[in-house]
């Protein structure tokens, strides 16, 4: 991964901002109205993609998908389709099916089109602007339909209505044929069937879909709508390979499944649905013996990742509902303080949806939703609910609130060891003498954080590495398993109180992403089982308790070489044992080239190791990347957590796939 010099990029720079100013000056004369632009039609989508799907890359392509999923979805809330289909054709190309009303076929008045032709070319056309349509719609972007025609090679949609097949073909947003009747047997009673092939010029990066993330989205629609039967089918293999999902119990089971590598308090999570002026509430919750919570929320099936006003009215709604209960009930004393927020959600897990007529969004990423009347609808249905729950059910209530005092006494302990890793005054990094060689740069865009195993590759890392841009934390043997400890013990390590310092972010609940003083924090371990195990316990700490920077794509993992060959002045690098073998074939017979397997970093000097591992433009880094939430999730808890029978599942199931194990 290629960076600039700065040096160089600074001059650079110079001598684009003096472009730029002379450049203003000359359009502030010349700006007039033939510099006004006009895109036509579905041309602004083309020229601004990104305006519209958010990205070009693979989480834009896959977004076509959603798009159109979200049409059947609404029919879906509206009460008119219970099964959806996704097909991933054997070119590369989608078909999404449902069983709605299908497209309207008639003229639509203001544009003196058939309907079918306006939603496809003419943005924010739909039911769900406040025609009457839909009382509540899916989707974050509300642009739909169009939007995928105009950034497909082509598209072709099919309605279903009154026995009759309407069909209608497009080519990068545009009609190549106009709607027509065909005559064929129609696939079903009623519905759409949208057909497409995103553009290549225009997803430049990847037109290939990924099963595993649509199969993901697709299990997820299912549970936030109770009732509702998506497949989703995959015809690029030899033998199409299809999953069916279908879930009457709606978020209820989704908890299930969330916790089902876990060991839960209770059984049967606790479900609450109402609508409150026009706001549908569910909320579905389990309490388990882990140390970490785990509360997803949604709006109109849009995961708010950041949280928002009906996540705010749940917890507000929790944390006193359980309190309550235990004063009440005597388990909390009148004179001791109440059970904290974070108290109360240790061990959860929670799904929130709500599904609102007129969603607000805000945040960084329009993922936060900010309506005022989610709040109070969340938390008086969900208020109602759990204290009934609380008193039906008084053994598990006592267990709650028990988890919740244990959590609180821990609470206490790591405030006193909070403190160890705050400053006095900014960041002081002289506090950690031995440890952290900081980079000289203040820029955290250009700062890299290397976490090196052991002292004696952290000492070939120090003298090797570039001191503008890259600083050295090493660390001695495992770290702590995060996943089986509480937060005071958490603290009570000073390998991760010197990381959490060194970042400068805080952890857990009080972590700030702004406040990170480098953009690349980059795991340096050992090739073999041991530099693979202290690898993963830091993936879990980063995951338990700085998630963000996961999520904002700064964790890397360093791919340092197994070998050097070198055979005369030939010398080269190699990552695998295939590699290796495949170069000895390629060499001549003499003389006999010198391999050299490297078993651990310490192995390395400071110019081999900036050569292979840390020089930004020959070293090779993997991104850290989980796009599956709630399976990262999994696989830690059965990596890392208590339960072994998961674990030796898993090791059976894979140990077959372990080519060369170093001990």
């Amino acid at each position: 991964m290629a960076e600039e010099n700065i040096q160089d990029l600074t001059a650079e720079n110079a001598d684009v901002d003096a472009d730029k100013a002379t450049q203003m000056q000359t359009n502030a004369a010349e700006y007039d109205a033939s510099q006004i632009q006009v895109l036509e039609g579905l041309e602004a989508v083309r020229k601004r993609p990104g305006m519209y799907i958010g990205t070009t890359t693979s989480q834009g392509l896959h977004h076509l998908v959603w798009e159109i999923v979200d049409n059947g979805i609404d029919e879906a809330l509206a009460g008119f389709a219970d099964h959806i289909t996704v097909t991933i054709e054997a070119d590369n190309s989608i078909t999404v099916t449902d069983n709605g009303r299908g497209i309207p076929v008639d003229i639509q008045a203001k544009t003196g089109k058939p309907a079918l032709e306006t939603v496809f070319t003419v943005l924010h056309a739909g039911g769900k602007f406040g025609g009457g349509g839909y009382k509540v719609s899916g989707g974050l972007h509300g642009v739909g339909a169009s939007v995928v025609n105009a950034l497909s090679t082509s598209l072709d949609a099919k309605v279903v209505r009154e026995g009759k097949v309407y069909a209608m073909t497009f080519e990068r947003g545009h009609v190549t044929k106009d709607m027509h009747i065909l005559d064929e047997t129609a696939e079903l009673e009623r519905g759409t069937i949208v057909h497409f092939l995103p553009d290549p010029d225009i997803f430049q990066e990847t037109q290939i879909f990924d099963a595993k993330i649509l199969t993901t989205r697709v299990r997820e629609l299912a549970f936030l709508n109770k009732g509702l039967r998506i497949s989703i089918t995959d015809n690029r293999e030899a033998e199409p390979v299809t999953h069916s999902f279908h879930y009457e119990g709606g978020i209820k089971e989704y908890v299930k499944y969330l916790d089902e590598k876990k060991d839960v308090l209770f059984e049967e999570p606790v479900y609450v649905e109402g609508l409150e002026k026009g706001i549908m509430v569910e909320v579905a919750l389990q309490y388990t013996d882990d140390y970490h919570s785990n509360l997803l929320s949604f709006t109109n099936n849009i995961h708010t990742y950041e949280g928002g006003t009906h996540e705010t009215g749940f917890k507000t709604a929790l944390t006193r509902v359980i309190n309550d209960y235990a004063r009440q009930n005597k388990l909390i004393k009148e004179n001791e303080d109440a059970l904290s927020g974070e108290d109360v959600r240790e061990g959860l897990t929670a799904v929130v949806s709500v599904k609102h007529p007129d969603p607000q969004f805000e945040g960084q990423t329009k993922t936060k939703l900010g309506n005022s009347d989610a709040r109070q609808a969340t938390d008086r249905m969900f208020s109602e609910t759990f204290s009934r729950f609380m008193l039906e059910n008084p053994d598990v209530a006592r267990k709650i609130v028990e988890k919740g005092l244990i959590a609180s006494k821990a609470r206490v302990a790591a405030k006193r060891a909070r403190e160890m890793t705050r400053k006095k005054s900014g960041l002081e990094i002289s506090n950690l003498p031995g440890k952290l060689a900081d980079n000289s740069s203040k820029d955290p865009a250009i700062s890299e954080l290397f976490i090196v195993e052991g002292d004696s590759a952290g000492g070939s890392a120090k003298q090797g590495r570039s001191r503008l841009t890259q600083a050295i934390l090493p660390i001695r043997g495992k770290i702590l398993n995060v996943e089986k400890a509480s937060i005071d013990k958490v603290l009570a390590n000073e390998e991760i109180r010197s990381l959490f310092t060194a970042m400068g972010t805080g952890f857990g609940g009080d972590f700030d992403i702004s406040k990170a003083h480098y953009h690349k924090l980059i795991i340096m371990t050992d090739a073999d089982v041991d530099g693979a195990h202290i690898r993963t316990l830091l993936l879990t700490l980063f995951y338990r308790y700085m998630r963000p920077l996961v999520e904002a794509g700064y964790i890397y993992i360093a791919q340092p070489p197994l070998y050097q060959v070198r055979q005369g002045k030939f010398e080269k690098y190699v990552d695998s044992d295939e590699e290796l073998d495949e170069l000895l074939g390629q060499l001549p017979a003499a003389p006999k080239p010198a391999i050299q397997r490297y078993k651990g970093l310490g192995e390395m000097d400071a110019e081999q190791l900036w050569e292979t591992t840390m020089d930004p433009e020959r070293r090779r880094l993997l991104r850290v990347d989980p796009a599956d939430a709630i399976e990262a999730d999994q696989v830690f808890e059965m990596l890392m957590g208590d339960k072994v029978e998961p674990r030796r599942e898993f090791i059976e199931n894979n140990a077959v796939f372990v080519k060369d194990l170093d001990f």
